[in-house]
């Protein structure tokens, strides 16, 4: 990427943006933004910078200091910052990374405090407080520690694993090794250990531990080769050059050890594509770029070592810098159910405050003239209303209900443990099994609106292979025998008879090999021959092997499709190339490389044949290569045939052709071309002005046809999300063509689909902004406008834009200031009070573009942003949530996708190729995108399906349980009394009401995981939160209140006037209370097996053990032997067993949890049969749905002689290695052997390489 273009691109208000650009606007300096303007000034502005700067010195940028070897030099007091109070530190962060929360100090602080920010939990702790005062309380101080200690405990356990697995990846990261100058000599250290200023070396396939300056290594003139796939995605190699002088004089470890340079750079930002900076040594000064930088996260890579000094370190390096914050995650049910027990709460002070109100009244009237209810106490009836409104907290404070939380974190972690269990998530090939790596998540993967993709990585498998290929109308690639008659099956060609092949290549048809040994026709050898010598790749030879280094991955297969069909490229000088044609070897001069770009799309080379002759071979996407075609060519209209079947297969596609050039017509177009060469300025638009000269009057000879390789089920798993009303944006920083045609592989584009790029939108948005502007003095149709679709409904639609058009839509992009002749004069409150407001419509502006934009892109059905930046993807998906309230995932593979996971609702990394930063950041992983759609509508819908319904029901069993002391209020005076004994209060969620739920919240099923993935609308019903909101709230808070009428009153009814069969009346207040428990106990357990859709016997179990364990342990605490022991605290001793011989008491049992069912099951019963729903529809037919559905691929209509979308040849995102090729710093030129450089670690070095 070129600065000059990228300065013009980004911030040059009149210039439109460059789709092939990468922006990086966001933290441009005013410096920058200045720098782009031109150098004339006015004489009015030369003088008030002169005066300024006779005033006062201007801050200069480059303010970061960086010694070589030197590392007290950065301990000193200037580069020391505060961090609290009058504690200093260092600057320059370390290089250890820490995503870790807790230590073994402050862990229980830390939790603890963390904890008690729920407000559940800080509500019991004052009530456990409470219910230390005896004037207030009637419940026993242990009703509530238990519970509490129970809830705190078991997060603090989650909250602990959670943290050491956080531990243990951090210290993977941190303990890697790396050699390092240390008293003169490399030795071997911890990436955590390195400084800034240290001096390293890295050797061969290693990642690099920070941001360094390359100072040498192995490779010619100091070049290195890394891999930048964690950077941006790209796959191809990338080529870093050191300084000349840091080349010559830095190659032995003496001089490393002795190297004292300087660097003045600027401060640690996020900018991936820019540096700048000065190097101080010797007396000489010399100006760095980002060419001369390796960052932390690249792959050395095709390079044995390399030295380097460190400028950024840790948290200070671009990667970590664009990775953004790690933020705090909630799901949705998470903040509704906080709501909601902020609405149990003030329920809760309401009637607790009605009841102290009934309690002064009544010993206003009542108490106070009743000699037998004197407590020896003297207080007022307002006073006695008072302490009574604290003890109705207490009373009923479980109407908050504490246990709730820790139910809620059990269920997540059970179903994250399904998740990691799951086998049909599992990837043999790389031994990756799914893995839920939070547990606080799940039922919002049930919930997901919009899925944020990256592309390299995680829709494709980075691997392009060539599949067909059209030579003289006639088209390779099929099914076919050596005669060229077409096989039933796949049959692989040996190419054992080419000693170059590499034996990776599948192909299928065995007349084109014919056709090359045999040499019958002489177009098809010229084919793979132009595909040999046409090219910007290097090579180089290592065990024997050919190794080749191309600019784009595209070039990459071409040149080894090439050599696997016995046309061998093998080597190259400054000014020939070496070809092995059918194994024979042949050089041939290179007159000229014209070099590929994104505004040429093709390349073209002039070579001198053996015989003398003078020929120009060149490869381009077809619509560039077709307008310079001769307009003699037979065969065009066949190729355009094979073109257009071939982009309907979604291979990116490529013409190849050639001219020949006659000694005078090449002589003269030479020396134009030197000229153009050495041009001082504009040098680019003048070489492809001359270079548009030569590339005419072209002869065709065919196509090449390229698959860009998706990864197994991306199609189907798209479809079927898309079904599911999941819209799917996928963000890049590719290409724009390979982004395209990924989307058309992928499904997500079709032919019938209308494309709308960044320059058409930008003209609907314009005008749509400007439209509100004027409309904003007015309401008239106001909210109408604000509504109004941009497109018309019916069409299908989908958004391509790039980063640069991005910046220019939604004005992020930076405008320059324009220098117009001013003094310097203290600004008046009326121009102040004018720029606020101008700055405040500015932003006003802004926010509605953006707006506007997310509108515009909802409407459509794909979305795919390519050529952003990481800051730029976390920005688009930070407007949707913003803008759209919907829930959100992002997913991705590499580091570039780190503050995208990070900002979504839900992030998920992919186990690819691009190293592990995305799954480190992510709340899930697994290996392949294909097991998204599992995740969403299978346990994503399960997990949300369960949450929902245990959270309903747990409030329902609440209310009913509580509500029973409301009731009985209004026959004991509102005096606080309980209904029901203390250790039934206190177990009541702990044993004997827990298990069934939690079973339900962990298994339940209402559909099969085959028939969720079949019917993925079923996964509706999260999206539209349908299963559990304010509504579902207030109906279990109206079922509560009934059931807890019936509990209390039939009882009560059944007590009023009895007699035992014995002769004793059974109506005492503690057989009351067991007969209310009981009836209690019966009901929410069998009510929960009414709402069980997935029967096993452990839900059975745990329903009916319920109810035999509280009958169990209720006479348990009833004995008499457990009352002789603790007489205070047991105090119905012998009630359940007297009470419970009744068989009047048993049918009382059993007509209050009749009362309580049969109205449900009535209710069920008439909405499955009137209005059922979708999963009831669905289970109701099981049966016709066992046999599997199979996924069949979008047929694509071919209409012969109509020419359909192309899908292009990607190009390299910047100029190739043509440039480095001509100059020749590349070739390798004898110097200082390798053992000289490196003493006696070369031996060390080798064994590595070996084994790496």
């Amino acid at each position: 990427m070129h600065s000059d273009r990228d300065s013009e691109t980004t911030f040059d208000e009149d210039s439109q943006p460059n789709d092939e650009v990468m922006p990086y606007s966001d933290d441009e300096t005013e410096d920058e933004l200045d720098s782009a303007l031109p150098a004339v000034e006015p004489e009015q502005n030369r003088i008030n910078r002169e005066a300024e700067e006779s005033r006062e010195p201007v801050k200069k940028d480059c303010s970061w200091q960086v010694k070589a070897n030197d590392r007290n030099f950065h301990e000193q007091p200037q580069f020391k910052k505060t961090t609290f109070l009058c504690f200093k530190k260092s600057k320059y962060a370390g290089n250890a990374i820490k995503t870790y929360k807790y230590n073994a100090i402050t862990f229980l602080p830390l939790n603890l405090l963390e904890q008690f920010k729920r407000v559940a939990n800080f509500y019991f702790l004052v009530l456990l407080i409470l219910q230390t005062i005896p004037q207030i309380t009637t419940l026993s101080w242990y009703t509530t520690l238990v519970p509490l200690l129970l809830v705190l405990g078991v997060t603090a356990i989650k909250d602990l694993v959670d943290d050491i697995a956080r531990h243990r990846m951090d210290n993977e990261i941190n303990n890697r090794t790396c050699d390092v100058i240390r008293d003169g000599r490399f030795r071997s250290e911890k990436w955590k250990d390195i400084q800034v200023g240290d001096v390293i070396r890295l050797k061969k396939n290693a990642f690099i531990p920070a941001d360094i300056l390359l100072l040498s290594s192995s490779e010619p003139n100091s070049l290195c080769y890394v891999e930048t796939a964690e950077l941006d995605g790209e796959t191809n190699l990338k080529f870093k050059m050191s300084l000349e002088v840091t080349d010559r004089y830095l190659q032995e470890e003496s001089a490393m050890a002795e190297f004292n340079g300087l660097i003045e750079c600027e401060e640690p930002n996020n900018r991936l594509d820019k540096f700048t900076g000065t190097l101080f040594w010797r007396g000489r000064s010399y100006p760095l770029d980002a060419d001369k930088i390796l960052l932390r996260g690249c792959k050395i890579r095709n390079t044995d070592f390399c030295h380097g000094l460190v400028i950024f370190a840790g948290a200070d390096t671009k990667i970590m810098k664009n990775s953004g914050k790690t933020r705090f995650k909630r799901t949705k049910i998470d903040t509704l159910m906080n709501y909601m027990v902020y609405t149990i709460f003030i329920l809760l002070i309401l009637v607790s405050a009605g009841l102290a109100i009934g309690h002064t009244y009544w010993e206003q009237q009542i108490g106070n003239s009743s000699w037998y209810l004197y407590d020896g106490e003297d207080y007022s009836p307002p006073y006695r209303g008072f302490l009574n409104f604290w003890g109705y907290i207490i009373v009923l404070n479980t109407m908050v209900p504490i246990s709730l939380y820790v139910s809620v974190e059990v269920i997540r972690l059970g179903q994250s443990y399904f998740i990691n269990w799951d086998l049909q998530m599992y990837y043999p090939e790389k031994d990756t099994a799914a893995k839920a790596r939070t547990t606080t998540l799940n039922e919002q993967l049930g919930q997901i609106h919009y899925i944020f993709s990256d592309k390299t990585g995680t829709l494709t498998q980075n691997i392009m292979t060539f599949k067909k290929c059209c030579i003289n109308g006639q088209t390779y690639g099929e099914y076919r025998d050596e005669t060229g008659q077409p096989q039933n099956h796949a049959e692989q060609v040996d190419f054992s008879w080419n000693m170059y092949a590499d034996g990776k290549l599948a192909f299928c048809d065995h007349y084109l090999i014919e056709q090359i040994r045999s040499g019958k026709e002489a177009e098809v050898r010229q084919f793979f021959f132009l595909l040999a010598i046409c090219h910007t790749v290097m090579v180089d030879m290592s065990d024997g092997q050919l190794n080749y280094q191309a600019a784009s991955p595209d070039e990459g297969a071409l040149v080894t499709a090439a050599r696997n069909f016995g046309f061998a490229f093998l080597s190259r000088t400054q000014n020939t190339i070496t070809i092995s044609e059918l194994g024979i070897e042949r050089t041939y001069d290179v007159l000229a490389m014209l070099d590929f770009n994104s505004d040429r799309k093709r390349m073209s080379v002039i070579v001198r044949e053996p015989d003398g002759n003078i020929r120009l071979y060149c490869k381009g996407a077809d619509t560039v290569i077709y307008e310079r075609l001769h307009p003699v060519n037979p065969q065009r209209e066949t190729t355009q045939e094979a073109l257009d079947i071939f982009a309907n297969e979604t291979l990116r596609t490529l013409c190849l052709c050639y001219k020949d050039i006659s000694h005078g017509e090449y002589e003269a177009w030479n020396k134009k071309f030197m000229e153009a060469s050495v041009a001082a300025n504009n040098r680019d638009e003048a070489l492809d002005k001359v270079y548009e000269e030569i590339e005419k009057n072209l002869f065709l000879l065919g196509a090449t046809a390229i698959e860009d390789k998706l990864q197994d089920g991306v199609p189907e798993t798209i479809s079927k999300l898309a079904k599911a009303d999941i819209k799917i944006w996928v963000l890049t920083g590719d290409k724009k063509e390979t982004a395209e045609n990924i989307g058309f592989s992928c499904e997500l584009l079709t032919d019938e689909t209308t494309i709308c790029y960044g320059e058409d939108i930008s003209v609907l948005l314009q005008t749509r902004l400007e439209n509100q502007n004027n409309k904003a003095g007015s309401n008239i149709n106001s909210s109408q406008r604000k509504n109004e679709a941009f497109f018309q409904s019916g069409r299908n639609r989908a958004l391509i834009i790039t980063g640069s058009w991005l910046n220019e839509i939604l004005l992020e992009k930076k405008k320059k200031k324009k220098k117009l002749p001013k003094l310097k004069f203290p600004k008046t409150a009326e121009e102040r009070e004018m720029q606020i407001q101008s700055k405040r419509r500015a932003d006003a502006n802004k926010e509605q573009q953006q707006k506007n934009f997310v509108d515009l892109a909802c409407e459509c059905s794909a979305v795919i942003c390519c050529r952003v930046t990481p800051k730029q993807k976390a920005m688009v998906v930070e407007l949707v949530k913003k803008y759209k309230k919907a829930i959100t995932l992002a997913i991705g593979d590499g580091a570039n996708d780190v503050n995208m996971i990070k900002t979504a609702h839900i992030g998920v990394g992919i186990s690819g190729q691009e190293g592990m930063q995305a799954v480190m950041s992510s709340d899930y992983s697994f290996g392949q995108f294909r097991y998204l759609q599992r995740l969403l509508l299978v346990h994503g819908r399960w997990s949300y399906i369960r949450m929902c319904k245990f959270l309903r029901y747990f409030f329902y069993k609440n209310f009913a349980f509580t509500l029973v002391h409301f009731w009985y209020s209004f026959f004991n005076g509102y005096s606080a009394q309980t209904a029901y004994e203390d250790w039934f209060i206190t177990l009541y969620n702990v044993l004997y009401s827990s298990l069934p739920v939690l079973l339900v919240g962990l298994l339940d099923q209402d559909v099969s995981d085959k028939l969720s993935l079949r019917f993925p609308r079923l996964y509706g019903s999260g999206q539209k939160d349908l299963l559990f909101n304010y509504k579902k709230f207030f109906i279990s808070l109206i079922h509560g209140v009934i059931t807890s009428l019936i509990i209390f009153f039939i009882p009560y009814g059944a007590y009023l006037q009895t007699m035992g069969q014995d002769g004793e009346a059974p109506s005492d207040y503690q057989s009351f209370a067991v007969t209310a428990a009981s009836s209690l106990i019966v009901a929410v357990n069998f009510q929960m097996g009414l709402d069980t859709s997935y029967w096993t016997f452990v839900n059975a179990f745990s329903i009916f053990g319920s109810i035999a364990l509280y009958f169990g342990i209720m006479f348990d605490l009833h004995s008499a032997g457990i009352h002789v022991l603790f007489p205070s605290s047991f105090q119905f001793t012998g009630t359940a067993p007297n009470a419970l011989r009744q068989p009047y008491l048993w049918l009382t049992i059993l007509l209050s949890v009749a009362v309580c069912l049969l109205p449900v099951i009535a209710l069920r019963f008439l909405s499955m049969t009137i209005w059922p729903s979708e999963s009831d529809k669905i289970q109701k037919n099981r049966k016709k749905y066992k046999a599997e559905e199979q996924w069949k691929r979008r047929q694509s209509t071919f209409r012969r002689g109509i020419s359909t979308r192309r899908s292009a040849y990607a190009f390299s995102h910047q100029r190739g290695y043509a440039d480095l090729i001509a100059s020749g710093r590349n070739i390798r030129k004898k110097r200082a052997p390798l053992d000289a450089v490196l003493g006696n670690n070369m031996a060390e070095v080798r064994q590595d390489d070996e084994t790496s």
